[in-house]
């Protein structure tokens, strides 16, 4: 294998406003509506905060590293043993539309990097389905989907 890294690049077109979508993301409480159980603040540039999903035990500290409003959200996080970088663009599309891309990175191309890559491809969409399902419609399809 190479000394490469991989990354997961993903994306998905969102009826909402670019607005709408950021605040969903850097507001804990929203994103319990669809992503998280519970955050410790709001995701902003000042500070480290922690991410829960109480339903498999499981959190992860995010390091926010460049936002901005309505259009970036950018943070490391621990996705399994290695420390990645999370980027989350905000394209505004026609009147009431959104592209959310999602770019991680920050695993060897080993083995073990293949997996956690691939992984992270099913989270990061099921996220994005997630989103889209609950700012478009109010609905929390995470609720119960997520068996490990």
């Amino acid at each position: 294998m190479s000394d490469q890294q991989l990354q997961v690049n993903t994306q998905l077109r969102i009826a909402v406003e670019a607005s709408e979508v950021y605040e969903a993301i850097v507001d804990p409480d929203r994103m319990s509506g669809y992503f998280i159980s519970s955050g410790t603040n709001r995701l902003d540039a000042a500070q480290e905060i922690t991410w829960r999903w109480a339903d498999v035990n499981v959190e992860a500290s995010v390091k926010p590293r460049n936002l901005e409003e309505d259009k970036l959200i950018s943070f490391l996080w621990s996705s399994g043993t290695e420390e990645s970088l999370v980027t989350i663009t905000l394209k505004k599309l026609e009147t009431h539309a959104t592209l959310v891309m999602v770019n991680e990175s920050g695993w060897p191309a080993d083995t073990q990097g293949i997996q956690r890559c691939i992984g992270q491809t099913q989270g990061w969409m099921h996220m994005l389905c997630c989103l889209k399902a609950y700012l478009e419609h109010g609905i929390n399809l995470r609720q119960g989907g997520i068996y490990m």
